[in-house]
């Protein structure tokens, strides 16, 4: 029997659907370091270890050495959230479990190593700087030009980005982040132009399977206009011109990274002038529903696929892209709690043909902060057009009402 350990702060939906993928694979025991442990009817785990922080690579440790001085060596050690890369890493090295290094780990989380290590293999990504100071915003900005993007060199998703468009509110952002040496700040020029993600399954240091999707509009854009619903699309077909230049990127960035075994997701903007540029890599699979997308348009359980990688180091291929997916993710004007939500009857009258998964906003619930909004549909059709006329007629129909 194998070991394989899963960690995860929280059992959330996402969170127990890979837990899942590891649990289905043969001769695999699936251990647990968590916070809280899944709900009994819900819990895919053989045995779980609580920790006080299943993000702190001691807590993480100890959970494992708990697990292996009571079922033997451990054999994987994996989770899917963006801030456990490099504590798993850690604990791995520490503890002789295979997988990816401290070293792999932090080039793609450190986005400033990573945007270094892109520049000097050639590959084309945004301007930037690691600023330690608040002058050096300034500078930078004065450098490459208004707008600019400030962010955490370790971030993950848009929550604690921003956009900056003049120079006294760049000035405003430095003094209330205050840069340091100990505390830098990552600036980055603003890449114009249409923005998506590439999805890449790598076996062996080689990328086996590709997806690719696209933000309708960008997530930052979302975060900055309340009145935006995100979409996130699949279109039928990769195999375009539109494309040629994005593709070949997921070799290359998973050649200077290092990434052997697992998912990995690039997003990509393709400029005005149709040059291509990276915007970030995440060794992991990507959310806002796009793993399930990619699952979908396929006809694979993408769940089973990332497992495979990174226990096995297999992959059950070659994909084959049967149909368009999108989601449309739900969220209106205003503040505070949500009330009702208008137009469901119409909108299912409309889609529900195409519908694959639904979550409804939560009346009562508070209304989220990020671009995913309260709620989303994932509607498919082999005809892409049509899913492009759904997903824009279910954020026109559908209305969340706060209070």
């Amino acid at each position: 029997m194998r070991n394989v350990v899963y960690v995860a702060p929280f059992p959330m939906d996402a969170t127990l659907r890979f837990a899942r993928g590891l649990a289905a694979l043969q001769g695999v025991r699936l251990l647990g370091v968590m916070q809280q442990a899944p709900a009994r009817d819900a819990n895919p785990f053989d045995d779980v270890e609580l920790v006080d922080s299943a993000l702190d690579p001691r807590d993480i440790a100890m959970a494992c050495e708990k697990l292996r001085r009571h079922y033997g060596p451990l054999e994987r050690l994996t989770g899917i959230l963006e801030p456990l890369q490099v504590p798993l890493a850690e604990v791995r090295t520490a503890l002789g479990i295979e997988g990816p290094d401290p070293g792999t780990a932090l080039r793609f989380r450190d986005k400033a190593l990573m945007k270094d290590t892109f520049r000097a293999a050639g590959l084309p990504c945004a301007r930037h700087h690691l600023c330690t100071s608040a002058q050096e915003g300034l500078d930078f900005a004065r450098k490459v030009g208004l707008p600019v993007v400030l962010k955490p060199p370790a971030g993950a998703g848009c929550r604690s980005t921003w956009r900056i468009d003049d120079l006294g509110s760049l000035a405003q952002a430095m003094r209330d982040i205050n840069p340091s040496p100990g505390r830098p700040v990552l600036a980055e020029e603003f890449l114009h132009g249409r923005e998506g993600s590439l999805e890449m399954v790598a076996i062996g240091g080689k990328v086996v399977a590709q997806s690719l999707s696209r933000y309708l509009p960008s997530p930052l854009e979302v975060l900055r206009n309340p009145w935006m619903q995100w979409v996130c699309w699949l279109p039928r077909s990769i195999a375009t011109k539109e494309y040629r230049d994005i593709l070949p990127l997921g070799q290359k960035v998973i050649d200077v990274l290092g990434l052997r075994d697992g998912i990995a997701h690039l997003e990509w903007f393709l400029r005005d002038d149709g040059s291509v540029a990276i915007g970030e890599v995440a060794a992991r699979p990507p959310g806002g529903q796009l793993s399930l997308m990619t699952g979908i348009v396929h006809g694979a359980d993408i769940y089973r696929t990332w497992a495979r990688a990174v226990v096995d180091g297999e992959f059950e291929g070659p994909w084959r892209r049967h149909f368009s997916a999108g989601t449309a993710f739900l969220r209106g004007m205003g503040e505070g709690r949500v009330v009702r939500v208008e137009g469901l009857d119409e909108a299912w009258r409309a889609v529900g043909d195409m519908l694959v998964e639904a979550k409804m906003p939560r009346v009562g619930a508070h209304k989220g902060d990020s671009y995913e909004g309260d709620g989303y549909l994932v509607l498919k059709h082999e005809d892409e057009d049509r899913v492009r006329w759904g997903l824009k007629t279910a954020v026109e129909t559908i209305h969340v009402r706060y209070a």
